[in-house]
């Protein structure tokens, strides 16, 4: 049989070039966008949420003393019986609005054969979930570098000179971590915490040391890859705390612009946090006083012929009580 002359292709333009280039390309409806990191400095300190205002106030208390009494001693003259209290206060002011946006040309979507504005959303709202983890482990640092002693509080602790790349080096550097906060009087109350890095978690879960083995009380678990607990510390991993403990803070130099300054350099919460290993502490080490709570807004600009999507927040971030903040380098 005799082959076709000239046949109409009808994937071709103007029946030149390739064959298929007319044919509609499949959605998978699937989009490939980034993973969702992890967030999880939300439950491991203090939040307060106000309705309006510029700040918070968290009054600190200092601490008793006590006496034995000798028969006959006026307790309200004798020196020794009455506690001069030292009062102060933590205020933490609400920062500048964060915000995180993209613009979509109305042309650009009218062409586009799938929805991105569900995504570049989520994407937003992401980017400042992100930031938010990061201020708060960067104000947990600088606690614990807090060498004052407000109202009677114990200082900021920083742990040094510990070796955090095998398993018996961090198992003894977290022990450490728990004795320093029994020295400082913090409670023991099953919240406290310490923040490694991924590559430290799975040291700890992949060696065969007492944070593993049961026979010793350990808790974790290397088939699943979960650790729980290490000297009475919950132990959580984070990819945030890795991409912070660098050099030079260049990547969020807008923060500068905050209003609260724990580390006390005019830099806000860019700090350079190379030397930290990782870091632990209490919920009532650091504080965040949140006046808007994450929202995602939209508006459509005639002038524009496009659509605005902006993410935002206004919060503040400080230390409450740097003796509930730990350093380990």
């Amino acid at each position: 049989m005799a082959n076709v002359n000239a046949p109409s292709r009808l994937g071709q333009a103007n029946n030149t070039g390739a064959d298929d280039a007319l044919f509609l390309k499949v959605f998978s409806n699937m989009i490939l966008a980034t993973f969702e990191k992890t967030q999880i400095m939300k439950p491991l300190h203090t939040i307060r949420t106000i309705s309006s205002g510029k700040s918070a106030t968290f009054p600190t208390i200092g601490i008793a003393s006590s006496k034995y009494h000798s028969p006959g001693d006026d307790i309200l003259s004798t020196a020794g019986y009455n506690t001069n209290f030292n009062m102060n206060e933590k205020v933490i002011s609400i920062d500048k609005m964060l915000v995180s946006s993209t613009f979509i040309p109305n042309i650009d979507e009218l062409r586009n054969h799938f929805d991105v504005r569900s995504q570049f959303s989520k994407e937003l709202g992401i980017a400042l979930a992100q930031r938010f983890d990061k201020a708060v482990l960067k104000t947990l640092a600088a606690g614990a570098a807090d060498s004052s002693t407000p109202s009677g509080q114990p200082r900021g602790i920083e742990i040094g000179s510990q070796t955090l790349d095998t398993g018996a080096g961090l198992v003894s550097a977290l022990t450490k971590v728990a004795q320093k906060l029994d020295e400082n009087d913090v409670p023991d109350d099953g919240t406290r915490f310490a923040v490694l890095t991924p590559e430290q978690y799975y040291t700890l879960v992949g060696q065969d040391n007492i944070a593993i083995n049961r026979d010793f009380g350990g808790t974790g678990n290397v088939a699943s890859g979960s650790l729980t607990q290490v000297a009475g510390l919950n132990i959580f991993k984070s990819n945030n705390l890795t991409s912070i403990l660098v050099a030079d803070a260049s990547q969020e130099q807008d923060d500068d612009n905050a209003v609260n300054d724990p580390f006390g350099s005019g830099n806000g919460y860019n700090a350079a946090l190379n030397t930290v290993g990782f870091l632990a502490g209490h919920p009532s080490g650091v504080g965040t006083v949140k006046l808007l709570d994450l929202a995602t807004e939209s508006d459509y600009s005639v002038q524009h012929q496009g659509t605005l999507f902006v993410a935002k927040y206004a919060m503040g971030h400080n230390v409450l009580r740097a003796g509930a903040c730990v350093s380990v380098s």
